[in-house]
């Protein structure tokens, strides 16, 4: 069973990407280096509530 979650950019706070992620194998937020185009630079995503 999957779950869907948005990611959202540590440093400006945009919610830039959507993935999902089985809640059986992780209980902790998803954390994710990604380029955000708001920032222009790879930052750290962490999952949304």
């Amino acid at each position: 069973m999957s779950q869907k979650v948005i990611l959202a950019c540590h440093q400006c706070h945009s919610r830039n990407y959507s993935t999902t992620k089985t809640a059986q194998d992780r209980t902790e937020r998803l954390q994710i280096n990604k380029y955000c185009r708001t920032c222009g630079k790879h930052t750290t995503h962490l999952e949304t509530k």
